[in-house]
């Protein structure tokens, strides 16, 4: 009987002689499987990456734009031509004149208080000087002993003179009597001279009024030492005084206006003590110069203040009547910047990062305390920026109101 081939027998050896044939797959597998894992895990790593650098783009994109400060802009408005140009300015007395004294002493009397109108030449007080009157009595006594003896240097002089022609004295004694005779004389003018001194002295023991005016201030009262000299001398100011029939009042205007000051103009006063009233005043000179530090020209206005309204040392309004201005814009003004290059105002501008703010030096005209008129330094095209912040720098980034973003056009401009 002839045996059957047995299948498993004959599959074994095959699947014994395949088995080396796929033993290499099983390494290659493993290496693509890790490099499935680290490409997923690159990817979640990129992933990881890219978001945290979005964020803090995100978040340095945030806090530029909470840095800048949010601001609110009006175009400028244009105003009408400044036809009056309103400036504060100065009251003065036309004349004012402390009063020294000329000569050591005590007060003896004074004859007039503040407040009191006196006339030029009025006798405002006396200074007892009894040492400079003991002074006037010993030059009087040496001019009557250089007078005395000068006569009688004279009279020898001229007897000797006489007695010369007959030769009965020598020459030489005729020239001795009369050289004598001459500086006798000469003494007699010093002494002269040195009684004039005192007695001019003696006379400033009385201190007399040296214009029309009004006392404005009494520094020393009876029986006070009395100093002489004055400014860095140690003097004593015995009176102040001010002549107020004519005020002066003084204002600086600005350059731009300067060419429009004319001497003999009418110029209006308003002062706050007189609401409701207005004075003339005369525009009578001005300095012809313009101030480097300010930039303005100071000018003098005489007012007639025979009235005695005005007071010096208070503080007017002066409107100037000036030709109308081209371009005026009118802007509130909580939008001006006082700085020390001067007043200014915030415009934006466009810079390489966005919106900046660009300040721009600017001259006022009409202030009516809520609103100023601008005549120099903005065009038409500027947008002003509205109660810009104190410390706001030229140049710097600024951020718009949302209400105004999409007004000009949206986002920040």
């Amino acid at each position: 009987m002839t045996p059957q081939p047995n299948p498993h027998s004959q599959s074994a050896p095959r699947n014994s002689e395949a088995a080396p044939e796929e033993a290499p797959l099983a390494p290659r597998k493993a290496l693509v499987g890790v490099a499935v894992v680290l490409l997923i895990l690159a990817i979640f790593a990129a992933i990881g990456i890219l978001r945290r650098v979005h964020a803090d783009h995100v978040l340095a994109a945030r806090t530029n734009s909470l840095a800048a400060p949010t601001v609110s802009v009006a175009p400028a408005r244009p105003g009408a031509p400044a036809e009056t140009l309103v400036l504060p300015g100065n009251v003065t007395a036309y004349s004012d004149s402390p009063i020294y004294a000329r000569t050591d002493g005590y007060l003896e009397r004074w004859y007039y208080d503040i407040g009191s109108k006196v006339r030029k030449g009025a006798l405002l007080a006396v200074i007892s000087t009894p040492e400079l009157d003991r002074q006037v009595s010993q030059a009087e006594s040496d001019l009557a002993t250089a007078e005395a003896t000068a006569n009688n240097a004279r009279i020898q002089a001229d007897r000797y003179s006489g007695l010369v022609k007959s030769n009965a004295v020598s020459q030489q004694d005729t020239d001795t009597f009369v050289n004598q005779a001459a500086a006798t004389a000469s003494g007699v003018k010093s002494a002269e001279a040195n009684l004039d001194r005192l007695r001019e002295l003696q006379s400033f023991e009385k201190v007399y009024a040296p214009f029309d005016g009004v006392v404005t201030a009494r520094a020393v009262d009876t029986g006070q030492l009395i100093s002489s000299g004055s400014g860095q001398s140690a003097g004593t100011e015995l009176f102040h005084m001010q002549a107020l029939q004519t005020l002066r009042v003084y204002t600086s205007v600005p350059q731009i206006f300067s060419q429009s000051m004319k001497r003999g103009m009418k110029v209006a006063l308003t002062l706050p003590e007189y609401p409701r009233k207005t004075f003339q005043g005369t525009l009578v000179r001005t300095s012809d110069a313009i101030d480097p530090v300010s930039r303005t020209l100071l000018v003098e206005i005489d007012v007639d203040n025979r009235s005695g309204q005005l007071m010096p040392g208070s503080l007017a309004q002066v409107h100037f009547k000036t030709p109308s201005a081209s371009s005026t814009y009118i802007v509130p003004a909580s939008a001006l910047i006082f700085r020390r290059k001067g007043l200014q105002v915030a415009i934006l501008a466009q810079g390489s990062d966005g919106t900046v703010a660009h300040l721009v030096t600017v001259a006022i005209g009409e202030d009516d305390g809520a609103t100023v008129q601008i005549v120099s330094g903005l065009n038409p095209s500027d947008k002003v920026i509205q109660d810009p912040p104190d410390s706001l720098i030229d140049g710097e980034k600024v951020t718009l109101e949302s209400s105004q973003s999409s007004a000009f056009g949206g986002g920040t401009m």
